[in-house]
């Protein structure tokens, strides 16, 4: 598997992280939950804007992941 693939795949598994630590209510300060998000939110920050928020749902995980599942296709 090429690099870019492998970190894509890795990249998928932080996103999953973060959608974990929403879930368990994780607290922001925790170092684990602070990585997580500064990894991921320069991305999903920006997919929240866009993005319209369904009955307080945030649907900008899956987008990401499908996306970043898009990509490692075509790597």
């Amino acid at each position: 598997m090429p690099l870019i693939a492998s970190l894509l795949e890795l990249y998928s598994f932080v996103v999953l992280a973060a959608v974990v630590i929403s879930w368990l209510q994780l607290d922001p300060k925790h170092p684990v939950a602070s990585i997580v998000y500064r990894l991921t939110e320069p991305i999903l920050g920006p997919l929240r804007q866009v993005l319209p928020s369904m009955a307080g749902l945030d649907f900008s995980p899956m987008v990401l992941l499908f996306l970043l599942q898009a990509l490692t296709r075509f790597f």
